[in-house]
C-alpha cells in the first residue's frame, strides 16, 4: 500500500467537475448534431470540448484544482 504521497486528488474539485460537465454536454450535443446531419454543429461541439479544457485548466490556476488554495478537499 501506498501512504499517498503526491497524490492528485483523483480530480474531486471545482475544476475538474466543470471541465468534465461542460465536455460531457459537448459530446452529448456533437453526438446528436452527427446523427441530425449538421456539421457546423458537430464542429461547434468539438469546439465546445476545448473550452472545457481551458476552462478546468483556467480554474485549476485559479486555486479550484486538486491542490489548490481555495479548494478544501471532503474527508470521506
Amino acid at each position: 500500500m501506498s501512504n499517498n504521497i503526491g497524490d492528485p486528488g483523483h480530480g474531486h474539485s471545482p475544476a475538474a467537475w466543470t471541465a468534465v460537465v461542460i465536455m460531457l454536454v459537448a459530446v452529448s450535443l456533437g453526438t446528436l448534431f452527427f446523427f441530425l446531419d449538421m456539421p457546423i454543429l458537430v464542429w461547434a461541439s468539438a469546439a465546445l470540448v476545448l473550452v472545457g479544457l481551458i476552462v478546468g485548466w483556467a480554474l485549476a490556476k485559479a486555486g479550484y484544482g486538486a491542490n489548490g488554495s481555495k479548494y478544501v478537499a471532503k474527508e470521506h
